[in-house]
């Protein structure tokens, strides 16, 4: 199963909110013939409206069907696409939460799942994606999933849907760390002094900037961190207090994190 079959059997989108309206943008940017897909959604957008894709009726024996919607309305939605379980068509999956385990039930045994963790820089092609499959999904499959998902940017496989809580934690949930790293970085500078706006701009380019470096430098952020770490400088002051092991960022991250997988295995059950 590959591209191929998508274009020629079809694909149908369950959900077409932000990472399904990111997600489908990516496809037709991509090549993927409009005419190939079908989307479900209660409330299509204007932009929906004018891709071109079918928002009535469904394919013969679709290749893949792409969940999108949030696990909350899934007993709802996801019926009327019961019938294509059974082995024929790949359920694709990035809604949070819900497990394998859970689709196995709604789908039937036999059915070839997927779930994905997509996280939202994917609205601007910046996304990370970690995905696992059941024991039904084949490397095929598992190769087509990376190539939908890799339209919004970065997609990693695991070891299996054991560790999803955790990815959920780090780069699911990561995005709010950052954005709040950036509120907190502005809110420091405006008290020191610096207009609020003026602040807002350095926190926001400044992360952003560092976060690009990170990725495109050959060292790891360990080691850059200490390139712009002067003896005795600013930096160095800055970093003694963020740094400590009871009060600063190496208790406060771990806390956090585990916190959010914690609640994950929660809501998974």
């Amino acid at each position: 199963m590959d591209m191929n079959d998508v274009r020629e059997r079809g694909l149908v989108l369950l959900g077409c909110g932000k990472m399904g309206s990111a997600l489908l943008a990516g496809w037709l940017k991509g090549g993927l013939p409009a005419g190939s897909v079908w989307v479900r959604d209660p409330n299509p957008s204007d932009w929906l409206r004018g891709t071109g894709v079918h928002l009535d009726g469904l394919p013969e024996r679709p290749a893949v069907v792409l969940i999108a919607v949030k696990p909350q309305m899934m007993a709802d939605a996801l019926p009327a696409l019961a019938a294509f379980g059974g082995g024929g068509t790949l359920f694709l999956s990035v809604a949070a939460g819900t497990t394998l385990a859970t689709y196995a039930a709604m789908l039937g045994a036999t059915t070839p799942v997927i779930r994905a963790m997509p996280n939202t820089p994917a609205a601007i092609g910046r996304g990370i994606t970690a995905i696992c499959g059941n024991d039904r999904a084949t490397d095929a499959q598992m190769a087509l999933a990376e190539a939908l998902l890799s339209a919004v940017g970065q997609v990693v496989r695991l070891e299996g849907e054991h560790q999803m809580d955790a990815v959920t934690a780090v780069s699911g949930s990561g995005p709010a760390y950052v954005f709040h790293l950036i509120e907190t970085l502005a809110a420091a500078g405006a008290a020191e002094g610096l207009p609020p706006a003026l602040a807002l701009r350095l926190a926001k380019a400044t992360v952003a900037g560092a976060g690009a470096l990170a990725e495109a430098a050959d060292e790891d952020p360990g080691q850059l961190r200490i390139n712009v770490t002067s003896p005795g400088g600013t930096t160095a002051a800055a970093l003694a207090v963020l740094m400590n092991a009871e009060t600063g960022f190496p208790a406060l991250m771990a806390a956090a994190v585990k916190a959010a997988a914690d609640r994950g295995r929660e809501l998974g059950k």
